[in-house]
């Protein structure tokens, strides 16, 4: 979605038409379009659930995003999500230094796929301003396992990344996720 609308607003630019939603650099005109995106998440969800009534009998759905507090942070964030989202949430924070997270930012790029969810990248600078810091403790202070939002308890474990075991997809990786999400079901079960 994010991308898409970056593509529309170059396309309107060559057009001599104004931007609709970021400026030359690609940053938001408004701060509340990063919220947008949630709510558009939430759209599709709903229509997910609207067509398909035992869509969670067959389905799961993952939601990856990140918040650095330039643009609100997790806690203006979630409340964005939506209760059906939230009820059924399970959160694995993946917990990276920023300067891991830049490392794999430039060495993830291809220049010829710059759309692509596996090959994208930002320049150095808009990683710091967007990214750098982040409010992840602060969201998840008041409990070791569990966020509220909108009075709605979520479970969450947080993946350790910082030796990146995600880059190779091996063993090292089945391990870390299978003893995580081993982690987070224990506390789904313990939540109802």
């Amino acid at each position: 979605m994010l991308w898409a609308w970056f593509e529309e607003d170059d396309i309107l630019s060559r057009m001599g038409k104004p931007r609709l939603h970021s400026d030359e650099d690609r940053y938001f005109k408004y701060p509340y379009l990063w919220h947008v995106l949630i709510e558009r998440l939430n759209l599709e969800y709903g229509k997910k659930l609207r067509d398909r009534p035992d869509y969670h009998d067959h389905f799961t759905t993952l939601i990856e995003f990140s918040r650095g507090t330039e643009h609100g942070g997790y806690c203006e964030a979630f409340p964005h999500l939506s209760d059906d989202i939230l009820r059924r949430a399970a959160i694995v924070y993946v917990n990276v230094s920023f300067a891991e997270s830049l490392r794999k930012n430039r060495r993830r790029f291809n220049p010829d796929r710059p759309d692509s969810i596996l090959e994208h990248a930002l320049p150095d600078e808009k990683l710091e301003r967007l990214y750098r810091e982040d409010d992840w403790e602060e969201f998840s202070a008041a409990n070791p396992e569990f966020v509220t939002v909108k009075g709605i308890r979520m479970p969450y474990v947080v993946f350790e990344n910082e030796d990146d075991v995600t880059t190779a997809r091996g063993e090292a990786l089945g391990e870390r996720l299978e003893k995580v999400l081993g982690q987070l079901w224990m506390l789904k079960r313990r939540k109802r």
